[in-house]
């Protein structure tokens, strides 16, 4: 008998470091993207993705945010890359407390690169205005596993932020507050 297994989508961007350009159209989009509403403004403090510049190779290395990490990170490891040495939190694609590097400038919550899903537009904003093409979209199927639990979303990892730096209490106050004042 044959055994059905479930499949899962896994969607990618790779980047290919020699193909950038150093133009920031990826960063600029993306924050464009993310406005609230979409495409009203440019800021790319709001980007989830960024271009780490090493100016005196003119090396550009595009970072996309990646998940949350609650504790700062142990492992202080440094890079080489063409003979210049970077720090690993240059490269890292994680937000977390040490840095703000991906981190929502007006709250402080995570940014998480989410592929531009809720904006339905296929491939994501950064892939799409990347005329070098150091940016490409893949997705592929792989078998799931049963044990992997779902991930969090940015609603939950920004609630969970907040209750950690303010309090329970605090938060639901503030949003009973927020209700109050959209009614």
């Amino acid at each position: 008998m044959k055994e059905n297994k479930k499949m899962k989508t896994i969607k990618e961007i790779r980047v290919d470091v020699n193909k950038c350009n150093g133009c920031l159209s990826c960063e600029m989009s993306c924050s464009a993207a993310h406005a609230m509403p979409p495409y009203t403004s440019v800021n790319p403090a709001r980007s989830r993705i960024t271009v780490v510049i090493d100016e005196s190779t003119d090396a550009y290395i595009p970072i996309r945010a990646g998940d949350y990490a609650e504790a700062e990170c142990a492992g202080r490891n440094k890079y080489t890359i063409d003979g210049k040495e970077y720090e690993s939190c240059l490269l890292c694609p994680a937000s977390c407390p040490s840095r703000s590097r991906f981190t929502e400038p007006d709250s402080g919550l995570p940014l998480k690169c989410d592929m531009c899903e809720s904006l339905d537009i296929g491939e994501p904003m950064c892939v799409q205005v990347c005329h070098p093409g150091a940016l490409t979209y893949h997705e592929y199927q792989v078998e799931a596993e049963d044990s992997i639990t779902p991930e969090r979303g940015e609603k939950e990892i920004g609630l969970e932020y907040l209750v950690k730096r303010y309090g329970l209490e605090e938060v639901v106050k503030s949003v009973a507050t927020m209700a109050k004042k959209s009614a």
